[in-house]
Formats: structure tokens, C-alpha cells, sequence
């Protein structure tokens, strides 16, 4: 991905889905050509010249202070994750600044972290949502229908973003399917904002985009979202409906494990005690993986 492009394509698009009302610019009744705020307006709002913006917009200006990126962000009504997504695709605008990819690994502490996990389903996920490793649950629940070693040859790793877009029992598995797919569309661009060199990441958003009309439509929105805690119904074919909290634990230099949790009591809770129990006569899934994936 071009930097300067991305920088510019997320400005524009955020700029076209921030109405004039939500950003309290007096319209007076004008008939407008284009949604959303036009250049000179945002200009104004974040106390740049329009010039300038305009220059930022186009990729011409690739010196934006964090002061300005912030002011602009503020402009625009950017939550946290998506005014740290501004300064990465600065960031990476910029010649020689851009970050390298680091290989990614399991390590021995996180095998036995998921292992203590042994009656929550969870898994462990790479940037670019490559699955590392998983417990029994976890393959149980997310994607009982593959191979439970998968994660431990690295050819053969299941990806959840292909998961969620390209497999139809992945698909089926989500009531909402376009809430989850979202989720994974706005985690990616946070990635690709930080690792823009990122070759493989790279090979994955092209494959997705060609396979996938809708993966395309969605990161043609530049839509950004970090995946911490959220609610999905999934609709299991071994236990039937139930309603899980997932919980994304991110570390700043190593894969997330993901967890999924539900209510005591609650019927939810029932439905992974039963998927428990279905589980234990089948071999256990491996989940020491520790092999660099780049």
C-alpha cells in the first residue's frame, strides 16, 4: 500500500461521512454538491489553512506535527483508535520511517496461559489474524470443522479473515455476520496502518478484496476498529445458540489471545459446558506453537 495514499483516502472518506449538523457547521440552508464537510470547512474546524489541508489530503505535505494530526483528528470526531490510526498512516507516509513487521511467536508463557484456560475457549492471533495456537475449546467453538493441529504447521494455519469472509460455516456461525465481518475489516486497517511493508498482510487484503465483494466494500470505507471486548450470537451446530463475550488481549510486540466467555447461569454458560463435555473424548488440539511466522 502507498502511505501517502492511505493517509489521503482516510481523510477524504471521513471527511465525506462527517455531516456538516454532526459537525456543527452552519450550512444555512445551501444546497450541497458532496456529503459531508467540504476541505475548507474541516480546515477551519481544525485551525489549519485550507491550503495546507488540501496539500495533507493529497499527499503533498508529509510533515503534519502530531499537534496538527491531533487537531484534525478532533475535527473530524475520531474516537482513540482511529486518531492513533491517523498518526500510524502518517507515520508511514513518511520515507524511511515505516515499521518492519517482527516475526511473531507463542511464547512459552502464552502456551501456558492458554493452557490455565483449559474451560474458556480461546485462542491466540496473529496481526494479520493468522490463528498461532489454540485449546481445545477454542477450536471447538470458533472452527470445530478443521484440523485441530492447523495452527502448528504454518502452510496449513487457519486465518480467521478468510475464515469470517470465505468460509460458509464460519459465515453461519455469526447471527450478525456483517457486525463480526466489520470488526475483522476494522482490526486489518489498524494493522496495515502500523505495518504498511508488511508484504504478506498485503497478499492477504488483495486476496480477500478479489474473493470477497463484501470484505471489498467494507475496506473501501476506511472504517478502523480495535477489537477489545464484544458481544456476537453464534449459532454452533454441536450446542445450538448462545451469546458470547469476546475479550482481545493485545500485546504491543506479540500476537492477542482472544477469549470467549459468557454469563453464569445463564444458558450461554450451559452451552459451553455442553461443548465442553462434547469435547473431551476427541484428541486434544496441540497449542505450543512457537514457530516464527514473519
Amino acid at each position: 500500500m502507498n502511505g501517502k495514499s492511505e493517509l489521503g483516502d482516510f481523510l477524504q472518506t471521513r471527511r465525506s461521512q462527517l455531516s456538516p449538523d454532526e459537525a456543527g457547521v452552519p450550512t444555512y440552508g445551501e444546497r450541497r454538491r458532496v456529503p459531508g464537510l467540504r476541505r475548507e470547512e474541516l480546515a477551519l474546524l481544525a485551525g489549519v489553512s485550507a491550503s495546507y489541508y488540501a496539500r495533507l489530503e493529497q499527499g503533498h505535505s508529509l510533515n503534519a506535527s502530531p499537534e496538527v494530526l491531533d487537531a484534525i483528528a478532533r475535527a473530524l470526531r475520531l474516537d482513540e483508535s482511529e486518531r492513533r490510526h491517523l498518526h500510524d498512516l502518517a507515520r508511514s507516509a513518511k520515507p524511511n520511517r515505516r515499521r518492519r513487521p517482527a516475526p511473531e511467536r507463542v511464547t512459552q508463557a502464552t502456551t501456558q496461559l492458554l493452557d490455565a484456560l483449559g474451560h474458556v475457549p480461546a485462542i491466540v492471533i496473529g496481526r494479520r489474524s493468522d490463528v498461532l495456537a489454540w485449546n481445545r475449546l477454542g477450536h471447538a467453538l470458533f472452527a470445530g470443522h478443521l484440523d485441530p493441529g492447523a495452527p502448528d504447521i504454518p502452510a496449513q494455519r487457519p486465518n480467521m479473515a478468510r475464515l469470517v469472509f470465505l468460509d460458509a460455516h464460519t459465515r453461519d456461525l455469526y447471527a450478525d455476520w456483517p457486525s463480526k465481518a466489520r470488526a475483522v475489516v476494522g482490526n486489518l486497517r489498524l494493522v496495515a496502518g502500523k505495518y504498511p511493508q508488511d508484504a504478506a498482510l498485503h497478499t492477504l487484503l488483495g486476496e480477500l478484496s478479489a474473493r470477497s465483494e463484501d470484505f471489498a466494500s467494507m475496506w473501501a470505507d476506511h472504517r478502523v476498529k480495535a477489537c477489545a471486548v464484544a458481544e456476537y450470537e453464534m449459532r454452533h451446530p454441536l450446542v445450538g445458540s448462545l451469546t458470547v463475550t469476546q475479550q482481545t488481549w493485545s500485546q504491543e510486540s506479540g500476537p492477542s489471545i482472544v477469549a470467549a466467555t459468557a454469563a453464569a447461569g445463564s444458558p450461554s454458560r450451559a452451552a459451553l459446558d455442553l461443548l465442553a463435555q462434547a469435547v473431551t473424548q476427541t484428541a486434544p488440539a496441540r497449542s505450543d506453537s512457537r514457530l516464527s511466522t514473519g
